[in-house]
């Protein structure tokens, strides 16, 4: 299987495994509000983050679109991939949220693939574990303005990460 499509579909299963019921695509305007949210430019017909020249680059896509916390307004992971820009991991993503005035919002991103999980932070925001190499995880957790550390875990037990 080719990395972009490993990167996608885990992102995909990570992001589908607690997200609830919303429209599962964005229109034309929707993409693309997403993707300038996230911080992505459109360069020919792809969106970049990053400017990998590498043949293992993998352009911004739309992993997956749904509700995560309830509120009938779509949220949208988009992924990107290669070691060029995202070393070990392979992969980055960013999380944007459709706001109630019909922008888009970035929410957290970074390096590695992001899982939801059945936890929750303030206003029913599911917690994240931002998976990569090794065996120790990050979970962010939103406190209401941003997503922040709030343990690290493997297999869902607590761990402490190598320094």
């Amino acid at each position: 299987m080719k990395p972009r499509m490993l990167i996608a579909a885990a992102a995909l299963l990570a992001f589908s495994a607690t997200a609830s019921s919303a429209p599962s695509s964005l229109s034309p305007a929707d993409e693309a509000a997403a993707f300038k949210a996230a911080g992505f430019t459109l360069k020919g017909k792809q969106w970049r983050q990053c400017d990998d020249p590498t043949p293992t680059y993998s352009p911004g896509e739309v992993a997956d679109v749904r509700d995560l916390n309830g509120d009938g307004r779509p949220e949208a992971v988009i992924t990107e991939g290669g070691t060029y820009c995202f070393g070990h991991a392979g992969a980055g993503y960013t999380l944007v949220s459709k706001q109630a005035n019909g922008s888009w919002k970035k929410l957290t991103g970074g390096t590695g693939i992001a899982t939801f999980l059945p936890t929750k932070g303030k206003d029913g925001w599911p917690d994240i574990e931002v998976g990569g190499p090794g065996f120790c995880f990050p979970v962010e957790r939103w406190n209401g303005k941003a997503y922040a550390l709030n343990r690290h875990q493997y297999e869902g037990k607590s761990c402490r990460p190598n320094r």
